[in-house]
């Protein structure tokens, strides 16, 4: 795997594991009873980006070095996966 292969599967997995870390922990304006006038009720009072970037970051990496073991280390492929449907025989 060159390593352009390597960096585009790792932002695509990082990318993915963004979307779910992102509302773990966000209380709203509305829980925090800190409404900020001109914005939505149920906006996060509080973010936290730096924090669910580092978080995004370190179980991206961890999905990519399980996926590089599988694949580089131990040759594994798309090819080795078991099929979902079997193939059917026509009967003579």
């Amino acid at each position: 795997m060159s390593w352009i292969s390597a960096l585009a599967i790792f932002f695509i997995i990082w990318w993915i594991v963004l979307f779910t870390v992102l509302p773990m922990g966000v209380r709203s304006q509305v829980e925090d009873d800190n409404i900020t006038l001109g914005t939505e009720r149920g906006a996060p009072s509080k973010h936290g980006l730096p924090r669910k970037m580092l978080l995004t970051t370190a179980i991206s990496l961890a999905i990519f070095a399980v996926f590089y073991l599988l694949t580089v280390v131990m040759g594994y492929g798309v090819d080795d996966l078991p099929r979902i449907v079997p193939e059917f025989q026509p009967q003579t």
